[in-house]
C-alpha cells in the first residue's frame, strides 16, 4: 500500500494535537497523591453531576418515597465524606435512594451525586455495609475517574483518528486500533473499581465503620448474580474474589497508616 504524503501530514498533525491535549491536561489530586490526565475542570464535573442526576433517577423509578431509608442513605453518606478525607474536596455530595426494587446497583456521577438502589439496600444488613458501598462511591468521585476516563477516551480516539487519516483509511489498521483501545479502556475500568475499593476502606476507618463490611459487600454482589461471573477480561468490573483479596490488602495498609 502506498502512503500519501499529504494525509500522513494531516496523521501527523492530529496526533500532535491529540497527544498535547491529553498530556496538558495535568492535575495532582489532592486525597489521592496521583498525578492525573482530566477532561473536566471540577465546576464541570459538578455541572455535569447535577444535570445529568434527574435523569438518572428517572431511569430506576425515580427517588424512593420511603423517607426513612432516604434518610438513612444521606446520613451515612454525610458521615462518610465529612468524617474522613473526602471532606477536602470540593465537590457538592449528595446521596439519593432509589425506588427500583429489582436492580441491585449503586453508582456515582461526576461532581458527588451518589445512588443506590432499593435493590441492593435491602439486601444489606448493616450500617456499615452501606458505608462500604457509599464509600466506594464516594471513591469514583474523589479519584476524579469520569473526567480521567473522557481524557483517555479522547486520547484513544485521536490516535484512531491519525491512524485512520495517516494510512489513508486503512479499515485493518483501523479496526486493530479500535480492538486494542476498547480492551485497554476496559482495563482501565476495572483499575477504577479497584482504586475505588481502596478508597472506600480508608473514608470507611477514617469516618469509624468497620471496613470487613466491604467483604460483606461484595459477597453480596456475588450472590445477586446468581454466581455467575463474567469472565474479568471481559468486564469492567473486577471479580468478586479479586476484589476481595484488594480489599483485605487496603485494610491491612490503612491499619498501619491510620493507625487504626
Amino acid at each position: 500500500m502506498k502512503l500519501n504524503k499529504g494525509t500522513l501530514l494531516i496523521g501527523a498533525v492530529i496526533l500532535i494535537f491529540t497527544l498535547f491535549r491529553y498530556f496538558s491536561n495535568t492535575q495532582v489530586n489532592e486525597v489521592t497523591g496521583e498525578t492525573q490526565h482530566v477532561a473536566l475542570s471540577v465546576n464541570d464535573e459538578i455541572a455535569m453531576g447535577l444535570q445529568s442526576a434527574p435523569q438518572m433517577a428517572a431511569e430506576f423509578g425515580g427517588l424512593s418515597s420511603n423517607m426513612n431509608n432516604q434518610a438513612l442513605v444521606k446520613e451515612v453518606g454525610q458521615k462518610v465524606v465529612f468524617q474522613s478525607s473526602a471532606s477536602r474536596t470540593p465537590y457538592k455530595y449528595d446521596f439519593h435512594l432509589l425506588a427500583d426494587p429489582n436492580t441491585v446497583n449503586a453508582f456515582a456521577l461526576p461532581g458527588g451525586q451518589i445512588f443506590i438502589t432499593e435493590g441492593l439496600l435491602s439486601r444489606l444488613k448493616t450500617e456499615d455495609q452501606l458505608a462500604g458501598v457509599l464509600g466506594h462511591e464516594v471513591g469514583h468521585v474523589v479519584a476524579r475517574h469520569s473526567g480521567e476516563k473522557m481524557a483517555k477516551d479522547q486520547l484513544y480516539q485521536g490516535l484512531l483518528n491519525s491512524a485512520a487519516i495517516g494510512t489513508g483509511g486503512d479499515m485493518s489498521v483501523t479496526q486493530i486500533g479500535q480492538v486494542v483501545a476498547a480492551n485497554v479502556s476496559m482495563s482501565f475500568g476495572r483499575d477504577q473499581e479497584l482504586q475505588s475499593d481502596d478508597l472506600g476502606v480508608r473514608f470507611m476507618m477514617e469516618s469509624g465503620y468497620d471496613p470487613e463490611a466491604l467483604m460483606e459487600v461484595m459477597q453480596i454482589l456475588k450472590d445477586a448474580s446468581g454466581g455467575r461471573d463474567v469472565p474479568e477480561f471481559q468486564s469492567t468490573h473486577p471479580s468478586p474474589e479479586n476484589r476481595k483479596e484488594k480489599i483485605r490488602a487496603a485494610i491491612d495498609k490503612y491499619k498501619v497508616a491510620l493507625g487504626k
